[in-house]
């Protein structure tokens, strides 16, 4: 896949952007009074691999002016090597707007993780196309990837036109689209008709297309695998049939990609992906892994990836870099992954866990 050269950044991402707050030691929320904090959005978790590789990224998104946790949260983006753009919008008052808050339980062992998500007066949902200048942003600085998440098209009617139009305007400029489904039950209830309709416009214009067996099935109306029964090495024939229908139904984009996960325990899962490059097949047969904390491995699978396609990779090191990157994401409390260097990433690849002097 040819990609825009002397571009500024390598990925942009639309985003709204929050705090994640967790446990110090794997402890339940309700008995704990200590907490790690980051900046979080499943977006800039993308941008991670890439951005800490040397490839500059973008977060397109909103602020809240005056706001501690915004200040927090852009420190944290210029940290990582991730710019951003987007107005700072006056809260209007205590009751008024403001990033949201992820409290999240790790899990240990035979407890599973438990996420709490408190997103109300969430000051991304009023994202729009109008504060941002998509010319200069896309034509202008250039960019080589759009990513887009299935998360921020859901959030609300404004975000999902913002969405629309910023792939839109990056398919106008050039700039190849990844489009990661990511369906949350809870923002589609009620509204099934009209987010169908955004996801297919934007799976259509797609040059990357990832999801899950229930994503496909859910915002594509696409038939999967069913959840449970067989083994999921069982199962990875039917994986493959999924990405057939699904390049059947959205043949404009050059790269599928779906992740495998089966859980064990909170701290031990199979982990596996299968890609489709053109009529090039690559299948990671599930691997056990061990877990600190699950949240951001999908991620970190999709940052490997786009950083091996901006690398000009062959298809099975783009995929093996994916896989070990979303297996560096479950081993620190953050939900991205931060390799130091490639060789960090290939050493997880290889199995090689020795330590190095």
């Amino acid at each position: 896949m040819k990609l825009r050269e002397n571009c500024r950044y390598g990925v942009a991402a639309p985003t709204s952007m929050g705090v994640r707050i967790t446990p110090a030691g794997g402890a339940p929320v309700h008995t704990s009074n200590s907490f790690f904090m980051q900046a979080t959005s499943a977006e800039t978790n993308v941008l991670n691999v890439p951005a800490s590789l040397g490839l500059k990224g973008l977060a397109l998104t909103n602020f809240v002016e005056g706001s501690p946790i915004s200040l927090f949260i852009k420190s944290e983006l210029r940290r990582r090597n991730i710019d951003y753009a987007g107005p700072d919008i006056p809260q209007g008052g205590p009751w008024g707007y403001r990033h949201q808050f992820n409290i999240a339980d790790s899990g240990c062992g035979a407890r599973g993780p438990r996420v709490h998500n408190d997103r109300a007066g969430e000051v991304g949902r009023v994202l729009s196309a109008g504060d941002f200048d998509f010319d200069e942003i896309f034509g202008g600085r250039g960019v080589q990837i759009l990513h887009m998440s299935g998360l921020v098209g859901a959030l609300s009617e404004d975000t999902g036109r913002f969405c629309l139009e910023a792939a839109r305007a990056a398919k106008k400029n050039g700039t190849r689209i990844s489009f990661d489904l990511n369906y949350r039950a809870s923002f589609w209830k009620g509204r099934e008709a009209e987010l169908r309709a955004i996801f297919s416009e934007i799976a259509s214009m797609a040059d990357i297309l990832v999801g899950n067996e229930e994503d496909f099935q859910l915002c594509l109306g696409l038939e999967g695998p069913k959840a449970g029964g067989e083994e999921l090495a069982a199962k990875l024939g039917a994986f493959q049939e999924m990405i057939g229908r699904v390049k059947l139904a959205f043949p404009g984009a050059a790269v599928y990609a779906t992740t495998l996960r089966q859980v064990l325990s909170a701290n031990e899962h199979l982990w596996g992906a299968v890609t489709s490059f053109g009529e090039e097949w690559t299948v990671i047969e599930p691997r056990p892994i061990q877990v600190l904390d699950r949240i951001g491995g999908g991620d970190g699978f999709v940052s490997g990836l786009l950083y091996g396609i901006l690398k000009g990779w062959e298809p099975e090191r783009c995929t093996g870099f994916g896989w070990a990157c979303g297996v560096l994401a479950t081993t620190v409390l953050e939900d991205y992954a931060t390799p130091a260097d490639e060789d960090m990433v290939w050493s997880i690849y290889e199995g090689n866990a020795r330590v190095k002097r």
